[in-house]
């Protein structure tokens, strides 16, 4: 970026207005793809500055790793659909939820050739989006459903917060079983914190789809809930430890081997644990933590490779 604009890019950033924000977030190609980009990011997400000279909380790390660990292999990692093969290769096809179809583009699905219960998914969004669950296909919306995948599939997940991986993602619809743990009455994520192939802590992502929204509630390794908040509400029900916790700890580690830090997701049905996905930069690296402290001390589990990958 020439000097000019870097600097009339800083005094906007000292100097804010509802319109310049509106702008960036609008047109955010207008930024090259660089530590400024990222500073007005969390700036405006989190009203933080970040240090990248110094980089010390667990979000100023991960916009670190955004610019300085591009390993070719992340961009398998986090396709949904090109993953599971990596998957299988590592910790076994079992844990793999079973795939039914495959299309280049929403229009492209064939809906007769699916079962009555199914999910349908984008494999290069997140946070919830791209995400069609089907109970009865009697009753289900395709019109709505289509909606929904063709504003997932042109959701450009790179530009928003510069998670560099989907930027090459080939992008495409797929199919898998359906699957729910009946005896919970709903399908739970459980969320392992790797850290150079270290469980630090997870999360339990509970009650999604419920009129109170989704809860999540933070352990640590030896499941102690721990007093942490971030994103939503902890769960007024009382969770029991899943039946296979501590294997979902060892396959996580597995998975994470040589990776300074990634969140690997599994479910958990009738017992047994299925992979859910890699996600290298959790909440965008733009996470609030409550208390506080905690950015820190997940910063402090964060060493940043000496070798960069650009």
């Amino acid at each position: 970026m020439r000097n000019p604009l870097k600097n009339a890019v800083n005094a906007l950033l000292h100097n804010p207005s509802h319109l310049v924000f509106a702008i960036f977030r609008r047109m955010p190609w207008l930024i090259p793809d660089d530590e400024t980009y990222l500073k007005i990011y969390c700036r405006l997400s989190m009203g933080e500055w970040l240090n990248f000279e110094h980089p010390q909380t667990f979000n100023e790390k991960l916009q670190w790793l955004k610019l300085h660990n591009r390993k070719e292999e992340y961009v398998t990692l986090v396709d949904k659909y090109a993953v599971k093969e990596y998957v299988a290769k590592q910790i076994g096809e079992e844990y793999v939820i079973p795939t039914i179809g495959r299309w280049d583009k929403p229009s492209d699905i064939e809906w007769d050739k699916l079962p009555n219960q199914f999910v349908l998914k984008t494999n290069h969004d997140g946070g919830g989006n791209g995400i069609v669950v089907c109970k009865d296909k009697s009753k289900l919306n395709k019109r709505k459903a289509l909606r929904e995948l063709r504003h997932s599939f042109y959701r450009n997940v790179y530009m928003i917060g510069r998670e560099w991986p989907y930027k090459k993602v080939k992008k495409c619809v797929f199919a898998e079983q359906y699957m729910e743990d009946y005896q919970l009455g709903e399908l739970r994520d459980y969320k392992f914190f790797c850290f150079n192939g270290e469980v630090k802590a997870m999360y339990i992502a509970t009650e999604r789809g419920t009129r109170g929204g989704v809860h999540f509630d933070f352990y640590d390794t030896d499941f102690n809930h721990l007093d942490l908040q971030q994103g939503h509400p902890m769960s007024q029900q009382k969770i029991e430890k899943p039946l296979s916790f501590d294997l979902m700890k060892q396959l996580a580690e597995k998975l994470s081997q040589g990776i300074p830090h990634v969140r690997i997701d599994f479910y958990e049905v009738d017992g047994k644990p299925y992979f859910g996905e890699f996600t290298f930069f959790h909440l965008g690296g733009t996470g609030g933590f409550k208390p506080a402290k905690w950015d820190k001390i997940w910063g402090d589990w964060i060493e940043l490779p000496s070798n960069t990958h650009c």
